[in-house]
């Protein structure tokens, strides 16, 4: 007895109007497992249809702005940056080096008055992103309704402090990510929580996830517009129009970020080289490769690629990615690999671009990621016991 992907909306045509949201929730390939699969492949159906209705919507994009590289580029430009107080934390590491956190503690909370439980969000920022990026600040401010509290994850460097060890981040090595998870985990213990990435800080967070299974102090998580196969990334930007209007622009943050803490990382690595990549994935042969010991670039994308541990997850986890996506290519999306895991609900859009999903004809305050995050987080911090339950 074969089982069949399980579809509640379907219509993966390009450009079709209006676009059907599609949610992959699949089962495990194995007959002998068919039964046990599929009781929890119920479960997590019914779960999501009930709390989190969003992903069962038809998504409409923005009619003047629906092709997927204007949504990506446009998105900073157009939404609003919400105020948003946070209190700064750094936090020490056991090679020396330290990691900033910023909290948004939401002490004004009616829901959830008490510190001690009130439901925390552990936010990963993208490959160059912080906590004051518009995508970051509109999920606190969805939290904050909620009155849950937030904590923003911001990489090695990035957020202004110094490096302390010639030592900055990648998509593969999850170790400040656990460090920052158990860290949160023990200030709060009493506190469900849950974590939110964002591009490649839902790659960290994916590679973090088959890494653990269920041994993590998450109850769940979700993952917006990651890349799931780099190869396949660095090969889309690298298409000329992509490299000119991303690739290139990216690739100077980045090695303006290794300007920044020159001092601390010239006596390790050839900072000429690094500062003569035109591409990604040139920057990534000549810095990340390098400084994490991966013997080619090869070696560090197949590794940083999370497509494969997909099959790990042990706990529920939402992933949102759209077919257009040029930064996470729609025929890169491990559907297959997803039938083996029932923990895994992967939620693709034609349209939507890399963290864009505008809707409405002025897009300024609310995205569908947006919703779609607001609904999940309060699904699991709310319901989330039900998933065992039903």
């Amino acid at each position: 007895m074969y089982q069949k992907s399980i579809l509640l909306k379907i219509n993966s045509v390009f450009f079709a109007f209006p676009l059907e949201l599609c949610l992959l929730l699949i089962l495990n390939h194995f007959n002998f497992h068919f039964k046990e699969i599929s009781h929890y492949y119920k479960r997590f159906c019914c779960f999501l249809k009930k709390y989190c209705p969003v992903v069962t919507e038809t998504y409409y994009p923005t009619i003047w702005c629906w092709e997927g590289r204007a949504q990506t580029l446009l998105r900073p430009f157009i939404t609003s940056k919400p105020q948003v107080q946070y209190r700064n934390e750094l936090i020490k590491t056991t090679d020396g080096g330290q990691i900033s956190l910023d909290w948004f503690d939401n002490h004004d909370s009616v829901r959830y008055p008490d510190d001690s439980t009130r439901p925390t969000i552990l936010v990963l920022p993208g490959l160059t992103g912080t906590s004051k990026e518009s995508y970051v600040l509109h999920m606190i401010q969805q939290s904050k309704k909620l009155g849950y509290r937030c904590v923003v994850f911001n990489n090695r460097g990035t957020a202004g402090e110094d490096l302390l060890t010639p030592r900055t981040y990648c998509a593969a090595n999850t170790e400040d990510l656990e460090a920052v998870i158990h860290h949160v985990h023990n200030l709060h213990a009493s506190a469900p929580l849950l974590a939110a990435g964002v591009s490649m800080g839902g790659m960290l967070l994916l590679n973090y996830l088959g890494k653990t299974g269920r041994e993590t102090p998450l109850m769940a998580a979700a993952v917006f517009s990651p890349g799931w196969n780099i190869f396949a990334s660095v090969e889309s930007l690298e298409k000329p129009l992509n490299w000119f209007l991303f690739n290139y622009y990216l690739t100077t943050c980045l090695q303006s970020s290794v300007s920044r803490h020159q001092k601390m990382l010239e006596k390790l690595f050839d900072l000429d080289l690094v500062m003569k990549a035109k591409t990604i994935r040139e920057f990534d042969k000549q810095f990340t490769s390098v400084m994490f010991g991966y013997p080619t670039i090869e070696d560090y994308y197949e590794d940083a690629s999370p497509y494969h541990k997909l099959k790990s997850v042990g706990i529920p986890l939402l992933c949102l990615n759209s077919l257009d996506d040029v930064f996470s290519p729609g025929h890169a999306v491990p559907v297959e690999m997803a039938k083996q895991n029932p923990n895994v609900a992967i939620v693709l859009t034609s349209c939507g671009g890399h963290i864009g999903f505008l809707e409405g004809m002025w897009p300024r305050n609310c995205t569908y990621m947006d919703r779609v995050f607001k609904q999940y987080v309060q699904a699991i911090f709310e319901h989330g016991k039900q998933i065992i339950s039903m």
